[in-house]
């Protein structure tokens, strides 16, 4: 896959077939989209592009409404890596950029720079200037402008039944399986492990503290999870804490893994967390000790699902 900062750097020696989105997630129904891209760029010995953009155009356009990702535009680019396609062109949106006519986006951008001769696009697609454009709009450009446009019907998008914003509800909820199998991947926390207060060690639960630097990726519902990391080139395995340490005086919000049967620093380490399934809410213990017996059953538990269902 070659990848392109905008629409302007891109190069190919052959037409194109194009699908366009933010593909948040990457989840399960985009993939039956770029399948269908990949394919039909196969069986006409075209090129396949996905045209992405970033930032989120709600992070431009609607910035109080706060929106959060299901990836970093990092994750985003290596799961779309993984679907086969040939290129992929992640086009800055502006203020700017939004105010491009319908014509103009699929003239400019489209037609002239990413040699689109075919298109395919979901039922409900709309894009131009205040999103005025339809699939019946794009049509008319492709006869104009000499591209097929190629529908993903309701009953196909329906069928699947998925969206961006059914996993992020899933995932502030903190229901991770619900989000896994809508993603057919698991979610994922990236970040760096820092220096924490070092609680965990104390109570015999050594943690690594993850810090996101990207303040728009999603975190889920605040308690304790199983987790796995690759370390190393090793699969290992532990628990995870989201939320503020109530029993022992925290305030600020941490992401804190504690990683079974491993004896290494991790701190500086980049690290890619997966989430498995939630065990449960994070709370305030009456005491330390209780809260060291609620660990314990944690591990146990997070043990036992392993065994389960990794062994």
């Amino acid at each position: 896959m070659k990848e392109y900062k905008g629409a302007n750097s891109f190069l190919s020696e052959r037409q194109t077939v194009v699908t366009i989105g933010t593909f948040d997630g990457v989840h399960v129904g985009h993939r039956k989209i770029i399948e269908r891209l990949v394919n039909s760029a196969h069986a006409n010995n075209l090129d396949s592009v996905v045209l992405t953009f970033f930032p989120h155009p709600r992070m431009v356009l609607q910035k109080e409404s706060g929106i959060q990702l299901i990836n970093t535009i990092e994750e985003r680019k290596r799961l779309l890596e993984e679907t086969g396609i040939d290129h992929l062109v992640v086009h800055p949106f502006t203020q700017q950029f939004s105010r491009l006519t319908a014509l103009e986006f699929v003239r400019d951008i489209l037609v002239n720079k990413l040699k689109a001769k075919k298109i395919i696009i979901g039922y409900d697609h709309r894009f131009g200037r205040n999103r005025t454009a339809d699939i019946n709009d794009l049509r008319q450009f492709g006869k104009e402008f000499g591209f097929e446009v190629e529908e993903i019907s309701q009953q196909d998008v329906e069928q699947v039944a998925v969206s961006s914003t059914k996993i992020r509800n899933a995932l502030l909820e903190g229901r991770v399986e619900r989000a896994n199998l809508y993603l057919q991947h698991p979610f994922t926390l990236n970040g760096t492990i820092v220096k924490g207060r070092g609680i965990g060690k104390d109570l015999g639960f050594p943690t690594a503290n993850l810090e996101i630097e990207e303040d728009y990726k999603l975190i889920p519902k605040n308690g304790v999870y199983v987790v796995s990391a690759n370390i190393d080139g090793d699969r290992v395995f532990g628990m995870m804490n989201i939320g503020t340490n109530p029993t022992v005086g925290g305030k600020e919000k941490t992401i804190e893994a504690n990683f079974f049967e491993l004896d290494k620093d991790l701190y500086g380490k980049q690290l890619e967390i997966e989430m498995l399934v939630r065990i449960r809410d994070e709370k305030k213990f009456d005491s330390v000790d209780d809260l060291k017996i609620a660990m314990k059953q944690d591990r146990a538990f997070s043990l036992q699902y392993i065994k389960d269902n990794y062994a």
